[in-house]
């Protein structure tokens, strides 16, 4: 399947000012596409760093999903960051700067149009909503860090990824890990084709145990299900609150 990494860039979400919002959605969204995400990485606005961080993540995955540092100031260092990563000059997308020139009319100054400054061989994607287009060099998507824009414009171009879908199951029960610990090792033996992950939770009373079930083929994910409820002790119906684990 499509394998995916997300490069979140900024000195505030290292420092703590602001909390990460975009890894978590990206998560659960590219789940539901069917695109493995297999790394998350956070880093500052240095643009050594993040040339370095993007040439590593991008030859080592399918696709690359970078956060923040896209706009009109100073620490806005990701596009020349993705330069230098491939060795490319900073240029000016005519396309991009007629957008905002008409966007911004008088206030189109030079610090506004910076943001008209991509990688040289980027190739822009349009998509339903956009008022600007999505910037992508290579196999890296470059994607503004304000969660609400970020979301906006990944699912204008989401329908140009395409995986098979992991399907999920949970169980719940109160028995402590330790006591079901053999079974899971058992359960995952059996099936391998299903991964399974174990969950405690402690915030309250009684203490839980949830249980995930994930696989890309029905047939085993479903006999997998049914062996595990056949032998978990003290089952109990789903939390009320799903979102949590």
């Amino acid at each position: 399947m499509p394998s995916a990494a997300v490069l979140i860039i900024g000195d505030e979400i290292l420092s703590g000012k602001f909390r990460d919002e975009n890894s978590p959605w990206l998560a659960t969204r590219l789940r539901s596409i069917g695109v493995d995400l297999k790394r998350v990485l956070t880093i500052p606005d240095d643009i050594d760093v993040i040339a370095r961080s993007v040439a590593e993540l991008s030859a080592a995955f399918d696709h690359v999903f970078t956060t923040g540092g896209v706009g009109p100031t100073h620490d806005d260092l990701t596009m020349a960051g993705v330069s230098r990563a491939f060795g490319v000059r900073l240029v000016r997308h005519p396309t991009l700067e007629a957008l905002l020139r008409g966007h911004l009319g008088d206030r189109a100054n030079d610090a506004a149009l910076r943001m008209a400054e991509v990688p040289e061989g980027a190739v822009l994607w349009e998509g339903p909503g956009l008022r600007f287009p999505q910037v992508v060099m290579r196999n890296v998507l470059i994607f503004p860090g304000v969660p609400a824009l970020l979301r906006l414009k990944f699912d204008a171009v989401a329908h140009r990824f395409s995986g098979r879908v992991v399907l999920g199951e949970r169980l719940h029960t109160t028995a402590a890990e330790s006591d079901i610990a053999d079974l899971l090792t058992e359960a995952q033996d059996r099936f391998p084709d299903v991964a399974i992950g174990s969950y405690p939770k402690f915030d309250s009373k009684p203490y839980t145990v949830t249980l995930t079930l994930d696989s890309r083929e029905p047939g085993p994910l479903a006999a997998c299900l049914a062996w595990l409820r056949a032998r978990l002790p003290e089952q109990i119906p789903a939390p009320f609150d799903q979102s949590a684990i």
